[in-house]
């Protein structure tokens, strides 16, 4: 399960409706992940209203396009070592921007609480350890039910907008991330093409002869798909 739970954006069934009852197993599962201090303080916004998911998906949509598509942080720009493989990704990349308007179940899972805009790295890495473990077990309890899933931060470049559209306060709680939820169209996977254990352990200290990942600047600048 765990090597094969991919992101999915091609392979979306917008045409067989999700039930509730399995977001609500897959949410009970999620909050069983670790919180900090024991409080847990990930919550799920599920969109299944119609004309609410039309208007998520349409900010999605224009930063897709009008942002992230010309932009260096494109993922058809991104050097990887198989040239091929994300080409093939990019496309897919584009079919979720074209799919999320018709999905049927949007899920935004949100830090509840706290905002860490301008925190220093270790109140982001400690607070968002809550939700992430949490979002991540979501998704695996999604796949476990047959259910696709993706992770995208593409929508917080514009995170206030969608934060009234949905009646988030926007003071209080972060959004975190987004991920369509729909059945698949076929059920195997196959694990991603990733380095080996032994290209990414660095033992007792870090080893400067092993390949890095290739430098990010303009973080602050860049949405993340």
């Amino acid at each position: 399960m765990l090597a094969t739970t991919r992101a999915v954006r091609k392979r979306l069934d917008p045409g067989r409706a999700v039930p509730a009852e399995l977001i609500r197993e897959c949410v009970d599962l999620a909050l069983q992940a670790p919180a900090g201090s024991n409080v847990a303080r990930t919550r799920f916004v599920v969109v299944r209203d119609p004309g609410l998911r039309e208007q998520v998906a349409a900010v999605y949509s224009d930063i897709y396009l009008n942002q992230y598509r010309d932009s260096d942080g494109y993922i058809g720009r991104v050097a990887a070592r198989d040239a091929d493989s994300q080409q093939r990704t990019a496309r897919s990349a584009d079919a979720l921007e074209r799919a999320l308007h018709e999905v049927g179940t949007i899920v935004i899972a949100c830090l509840d609480g706290v905002r860490l805009d301008g925190s220093p790295a270790f109140a982001s890495a400690s607070m968002l350890g809550g939700v992430l473990p949490a979002t991540w077990s979501f998704m695996l309890a999604a796949r476990a039910r047959g259910l696709g899933t993706c992770w995208t931060t593409m929508h917080l470049a514009r995170e206030r907008d969608v934060a009234g559209i949905l009646g988030i306060p926007f003071e209080t709680v972060q959004q975190v991330c987004l991920t369509p939820v729909a059945f698949t169209k076929g059920e195997k996977f196959a694990p991603a093409a990733r380095p080996g254990a032994e290209e990414v352990i660095h033992w007792d200290r870090w080893d400067d002869s092993k390949a890095g990942a290739p430098p990010l600047s303009g973080i602050a600048r860049a949405s993340a798909s």
